[in-house]
Parts: structure tokens; C-alpha cells; sequence
């Protein structure tokens, strides 16, 4: 006796469509389960099992085979317990019913409820790309995957629900969506309560207009960490094609939580003892690093220095590519990672070189040691640096209240939409994903302000890649002005934010 249903597996961040295939043939009574799978998927034999007589139903006492198809991918985790559990009752007879256009996903428990999976929301956008028409997940996954349209989602909580409404005695209710309502994450963690630090407040904006990456350099509490925790307040809102890529890849880590689309912008602020593989993804089985988390939202590396020169060092080529690639030898498997990277960093290990009262306890030697373990490269990628200096009583006691979070939004927001219209009909979402190619076309600047940045470039030594992140840059100080031509003003504030490198990293070769 033979039955076959539907299931779905993942590939990276895309959904792939799995055969599920049992045989019930004469033998020694067995259970085999062929088609590359992993720990996890061979173990869903005994809960299969015990779920099954749990339920009610009665195991076949035969020699049992079941085939995931395609047999050349490997197939991993737990989805396949449910879809397995019901190859088993059509093929016994148990169960008969129209399984062509339904796909089925789930853990089971060995009462016969069904828990949730990761990955739930990219495996139900390919079971609809497939043209399956129903698709029933565990109901903890059920908000999840009832963000995809034009697909009826059931949720399920246990096997007898199932099977009464496979039999048409009980039908379940298909999912209906809630409506995509994006808002600022961090709503508590306002910039009004920021005292002085304007400078910086600035620079702060401008990285959220442009989706530029931003370093900060201070003595400790100058309020470097309080700005970048408060950096989602003033982050524009997310489109839903946004929000569907980050739900997809926190579906995938595990980190949803059971609601629906994210609808604010992620912020992860990893600890400096995190791995290499931990920040850019990778693993025995591969699963999406920090980077990837914080996909169309911030990396914040707090106390940069701390991390592993090969952690920073990973960092480079998805700063660069907006993609992460992890390459194993059964499979490669790329991440999306277009994210703001937001580093924080003293200036010396004591914290106090360059400080204006206080006095730096180091050795020029210590300094130099610390400042080495941000390499140039890295640095080289970062647009804006800016420096947080110690804030002034006068500042820390007065009554005036700061700028709030609200009204430097809806700035960053009107720069947003100036982009978004620039770049209509491109794959280019802000202005720190411009291409080189098309810098002169999105980037024109006046006689006068080319002129000035021909003298910064030759002044400074810069180098290509500074050359172009400066031009972005200033492309965005030119936006959140209203402005569709780069003046001399526009250029000369993005200058004085790569001057940092030139104070900090050159001055400490003549320690």
C-alpha cells in the first residue's frame, strides 16, 4: 500500500517542495526513512509513533518505508512529522482524502499536538509559488504564515482536529491576515533624552536618512551607547517587501516569536565575545549570523576593539555586498545582509586619550596596540566617524528640553521619499546602496563643490571606496536639505566626518 502528500523544506532563505512517500509492504516490521535526512528527521519515526496510537489510531505493523523526494537535497528538522504521520494513515487506510493541492507542516508531540517549526513563512511562500492551495502549519505559526496571500492557511493544533477536518465532519477556519501597520521600534528610548551632543544627534540623522554606517569614538559615558540604542526611534518605516525579507530570515533563525510581519526595523547589538560564525552566519548547519538578523536595520557593535580580529574582519565583504555567502560542501547559501552598522569604541584602553580634562593613564605603545585591532579596511567602510566628547554640566542640568525622536523622524522620512523617488525603478533602496556606476547620475554636484572635494581627496589621501562613501553621504545631507544638486555646504559636512581616521589612527603613528 502506497500514499504520497506534500511538505516543504528550506534551501537558505527559500522554500523547496518535499514528497512525502510511504510504503506499507510485507516483512519484519520496520521503519526507514530515505531521502537524505538528517538527525531530527530520522527520530520522527518514534514520535510518528507514539502520536499516532496517542491519537487514537492504530500502527501498521509492517515493513515501512518512507522517501523524501527530491533524495539529493538533504532534508533537516522536524516539519516533517505531521506530513509523515498523515503519508502513514492514507497508506493504512486509516485516512482518505484529496491531498493534491495541500501541503502540510509540523512537529508532533507524542500525545498528537502539533508544535511549531522554524522557517514556516518562506516554505509557505513556495508551497504557493508551487500552486498548492491549502497549507496547514502548527497554530503557534499560524499568524506567520497567514501573511502570504493568495494561499488558504489552516492552523492545527492537534492531529484529531486535522483528521476531522480532512474528512470534511469538522472543518477548521482558514487564517485571515492582520494589516501590515509598520512603527518605530524603541519607542521609550527617545532622543529627547540626549542632553547636548548635537553634533553627534546630527550625524545620527543623517546615517538614518541614508542608511549610512556610523563609528563613534568617545571617552566612557559620553553617551555613545545611549545614541545608538536610541538610533530605531529615527529609522524610516518600513515598506511590507522590507518587512517580508526580515520576517523570513528571523522565521528562519527561530527568533520570531510567533507573531506576524516584523513591522519595525530590527536592532541586534551582539556581545564581543561572539564568534565569527555567530556574526556572519555558518554552523554545522547553517543558520543566519547578526548580520543577516539585522537585515534593513542596525548591527550595533558595542566596544568594537573587543571583538575578534576575525569576527571584524567577517564584516567586510557584507558591508560590501549586502550579502553574506556561507559555503559548505554539500550546498552555498547566501543571506541577505543590507544593514546600518553602528560601531561604538574609546579611544584608548583607559578611555581618556584625548579627553580634555582628564589624563590618559596609557602607554603610546597601548594606545597604538588598541586603535591597530580596527583595521583600515574596516574603517575604510564605515561613512561617518564621529567623535562624542565628554558632555558639560551646563548641559547635563538643563531644563531645556532636547529635540524628540518624533520630529527627527518625520525629517528622516521626508529624505526617505526623496530617495524612494529617485530611485524609482531601481533595486536601490537608500542612498548608501548606490552603485558606483551610478554615482554621477544620482550625485551631481556644483562646480564649487567639486572643487572642494578634488582638494579633500588629494589633502586627505583617500582612497576610492572613501571617495564614493563621502559622495553618498553628502548626497543625503543634500536630501534632508531639499536640495537635488550637492552644494559646497553638503560636502564640506560629510569632509569633517571622515577627519576622524586622520586624528586617531595616523596621529598614533607618531606615538
Amino acid at each position: 500500500m502506497f500514499a504520497g502528500l506534500k511538505s516543504m523544506g528550506l534551501r537558505g532563505i527559500d522554500g523547496f517542495m518535499v514528497e512525502v512517500e510511504a510504503d506499507l509492504s510485507q516483512g519484519l516490521p520496520g521503519f526507514d526513512v530515505v531521502g537524505l535526512p538528517d538527525t531530527a528527521v530520522r527520530e520522527s519515526r518514534d514520535r510518528v509513533r507514539s502520536a499516532m496510537k496517542n491519537a487514537g489510531f492504530t500502527y501498521p505493523v509492517s515493513r515501512i518505508t518512507v522517501n523524501l523526494a527530491p533524495a539529493d537535497v538533504k532534508k533537516e528538522g522536524s516539519v516533517y512529522d505531521l506530513p509523515l504521520l498523515l503519508a502513514l494513515l492514507c497508506a493504512s487506510g486509516q485516512l482518505k482524502a484529496d491531498m493534491k493541492k495541500r501541503a502540510f507542516i509540523g512537529e508532533l508531540s507524542l500525545q498528537g499536538g502539533v508544535r511549531p517549526v522554524r522557517g514556516v513563512l518562506p516554505m509557505v511562500i513556495a508551497a504557493r509559488e508551487a500552486g498548492m492551495k491549502e497549507v496547514y502549519v502548527p497554530a503557534d505559526n499560524g499568524e506567520e504564515a497567514a501573511v502570504v496571500e493568495g494561499i488558504a492557511v489552516y492552523p492545527v493544533t492537534d492531529i484529531a482536529s486535522l483528521i476531522m477536518h480532512l474528512k470534511g465532519m469538522d472543518e477548521l477556519t482558514p487564517l485571515q491576515p492582520h494589516p501590515f501597520a509598520p512603527y518605530a521600534e524603541a519607542l521609550q528610548a527617545d532622543f529627547a533624552d540626549v542632553m547636548g551632543q548635537e553634533a553627534a544627534r546630527r550625524a545620527m540623522e543623517i546615517a538614518a536618512a541614508g542608511s549610512h554606517n556610523v563609528l563613534l569614538i568617545g571617552p566612557p559615558g559620553s553617551g555613545k551607547s545611549m545614541l545608538a540604542k536610541r538610533l530605531p526611534s529615527i529609522l524610516p518605516d518600513m515598506t511590507r517587501e522590507e518587512a517580508l525579507e526580515c520576517t523570513k530570515i528571523h522565521s528562519i533563525a527561530g527568533t520570531l516569536g510567533g507573531g506576524g510581519l516584523l513591522c519595525h526595523r530590527p536592532f541586534r547589538s551582539p556581545h564581543h565575545n561572539i564568534s565569527p560564525q555567530g556574526l556572519a552566519g555558518g554552523g554545522i548547519t547553517p543558520r543566519p549570523g547578526e548580520v543577516s538578523l539585522a537585515h534593513n536595520g542596525v548591527l550595533f557593535l558595542d566596544e568594537l576593539p573587543e571583538f575578534s580580529r576575525t569576527a571584524m574582519e567577517c564584516l567586510r565583504q557584507p558591508l560590501e555586498d549586502g550579502r553574506v555567502t556561507i559555503s559548505r560542501v554539500s550546498a552555498s547559501l547566501a543571506y541577505p545582509c543590507t544593514m546600518m552598522l553602528v560601531a561604538a569604541m574609546n579611544p584608548c584602553p583607559c578611555g581618556y586619550y584625548g579627553h580634555p580634562t582628564r589624563s590618559c593613564t596609557c602607554s603610546p605603545s597601548a594606545v597604538g596596540r588598541y586603535l591597530s585591532k580596527v583595521s583600515g579596511p574596516l574603517l575604510d567602510r564605515i561613512d561617518l566617524h564621529i567623535e562624542v566628547p565628554p558632555v558639560e554640566y551646563d548641559q547635563l542640568s538643563s531644563r531645556q528640553k532636547a529635540e524628540s525622536s518624533a520630529d527627527i523622524r518625520a525629517r528622516v522620512n521626508a529624505a526617505r521619499a526623496r530617495q524612494q523617488a529617485r530611485f524609482a525603478g531601481t533595486d536601490i533602496l537608500s542612498n548608501a546602496r548606490i552603485p558606483t556606476s551610478k554615482l554621477k547620475e544620482f550625485c551631481p554636484l556644483t562646480d564649487a563643490a567639486g572643487n572642494l572635494l578634488k582638494g579633500a581627496f588629494e589633502r586627505m589621501g583617500l582612497s576610492a571606496r572613501a571617495y564614493d562613501r563621502l559622495l553618498k553621504v553628502a548626497r543625503t545631507i543634500a536630501d534632508l536639505d531639499n536640495s537635488d544638486v550637492i552644494d559646497v555646504p553638503h560636502i564640506a559636512e560629510a569632509i569633517q566626518y571622515r577627519s576622524l581616521d586622520r586624528k586617531y589612527w595616523q596621529a598614533r603613528q607618531n606615538l
